[in-house]
């Protein structure tokens, strides 16, 4: 074992690709868990392993996307091609053109011209220009669109930064702020056509994963790439490196003070987790450069011992936690919070209502999502967010104008609500237009 790694005393990993489906059907009767060759844990509650129903069904929901892995890829790459031919004016002139020549170009996912799904849904790139450095909402709106960003390929997302935001950037992207000589660490969230992803969410083993804990159960102070595919493994280590070697650097008399971390969703839960392998590996004065944590539609990544934990570290070293939940979003009400799994939300989070109203509260409402009380009041919040969507335009301005793919997206909520709900629009609009 590395003698600089540091071992993790307390684990639960579920090792789903070991497993096959009568392995997972047999769990819902299994007396014992604990034996299992696909089910590995150390320092683990007893009564964690009598929620038998909770290990079989995240397993059978990560299997199903392991085998619909490719397929899932093919559809989300055939989906968002399309999107970028007949969703841009220019390449559908440019793609009939070559049509009619016999020439068809299948647009470059790696160029700066190409965007996701999750920038088709929200297309905004320009920063609020009411929002300036200093302000209160200077850094959680810079945070959010971060988060949006994230998602992009690394040519987009330069051009944004370089040509747009007036900015610098790296790899992870990791965005130099200099009105405030502050590094940015943006941590991409659930790519909706990835299936590994997915998986991270559904996986109530955590997310630790994502970030770098090995095989070995250790968290090596240094790792390299081997070119696993799974390379965001690795993450922890090359973001650490490279924002030491920024702290450090002396080029074009320009030195940053600061950072800050941020994301959506899964990345949300990858930013909120950095600060504690921080922590594990006494990086003392990078917890004291750390200048605050922004986190969008979050979802639940320990549970209350690990939050009193994260508490204490970031009273220490004054780090700001400012934790954002919109409306009904359902990823922040998942792993869900019972006295079995005990996951918990750690620090108060700012709500986020329907009118963009904030609240700064303990805990969202209703915090687990599946409450059945709520099934009429969010179904009615879903129809007013597809009529908010019309008005938002007509009272700040067309940057809040609302196509075609996000109205459908958002008619969706009739039926599912709390899926639209969790798109970084609303995270966006939110940390524009509410007061917190």
């Amino acid at each position: 074992m590395d003698p600089n790694a540091h071992t993790t005393d307390k684990y639960l990993l579920l090792k789903t690709r070991e497993a096959g489906l009568i392995d997972m059907f047999l769990v819902l009767f299994s007396g014992d868990l604990k034996n299992k060759c696909f089910i590995e844990h150390n320092n683990v509650k007893e009564e964690i392993f009598r929620r038998r129903a909770a290990f079989s069904s995240s397993m059978f929901l990560q299997k199903a996307l392991q085998k619909h892995e490719k397929c899932l890829s093919m559809i989300g790459s055939g989906f968002e091609t399309c999107l970028n031919v007949f969703g841009n004016r220019s390449n559908l002139a440019t793609f009939l053109k070559n049509l009619f020549k016999g020439n068809v170009v299948v647009p470059d996912r790696t160029t700066a011209s190409f965007v996701s799904i999750v920038g088709h849904l929200d297309n905004r790139v320009e920063l609020d220009k009411n929002i300036k450095p200093g302000t209160t909402k200077y850094f959680a709106n810079l945070s959010a669109m971060a988060s949006k960003l994230a998602y992009e390929n690394k040519e987009f997302i330069r051009h944004v930064v370089e040509k747009i935001w007036k900015g610098e950037t790296t790899q992870a992207f990791i965005l130099l702020d200099k009105n405030t000589d502050t590094i940015i660490v943006a941590f991409r969230g659930t790519e909706p056509f990835t299936a590994d992803d997915w998986c991270t969410d559904l996986d109530i083993s955590g997310f630790m994963n994502a970030l770098g804990l090995q095989l070995d159960r250790t968290w090596p102070e240094n790792t390299t790439n081997t070119g696993d595919k799974h390379h965001h493994h690795h993450a922890y280590n090359t973001i650490t490196e490279t924002l030491k070697r920024y702290f450090k650097s002396t080029s074009n008399n320009y030195r940053p003070k600061q950072f800050i971390l941020t994301g959506h969703s899964l990345g949300g839960a990858l930013a909120a987790l950095f600060p504690a392998v921080l922590a594990v590996h006494d990086e003392t004065e990078m917890l004291g450069r750390l200048d605050a944590v922004y986190t969008f539609g979050q979802p639940r990544v320990g549970d209350a011992k690990f939050g009193r934990f994260m508490k204490e570290k970031f009273e220490q070293y004054s780090v700001k936690y400012r934790r954002f939940v919109y409306s009904h979003d359902i990823v922040p009400r998942v792993p869900f919070d019972d006295s079995a799994l005990m996951f918990k939300h750690f620090g108060p989070c700012i709500y986020i209502n329907t009118l963009y109203e904030a609240k700064v509260l303990e805990e969202e409402p209703w915090k687990n999502y599946f409450e059945c009380g709520e099934f009429v009041n969010k179904r009615v919040d879903a129809m007013w967010e597809v009529v908010r969507g019309i008005v938002l335009p007509h009272m700040f301005g067309p940057e809040y104008k609302e196509g075609l793919l996000l109205l459908m997206f958002r008619m969706g909520g009739l039926v599912f609500p709390g899926l639209p709900a969790h798109g970084p629009q609303d995270y966006i609009n939110a940390t524009r237009l509410a007061t917190y």
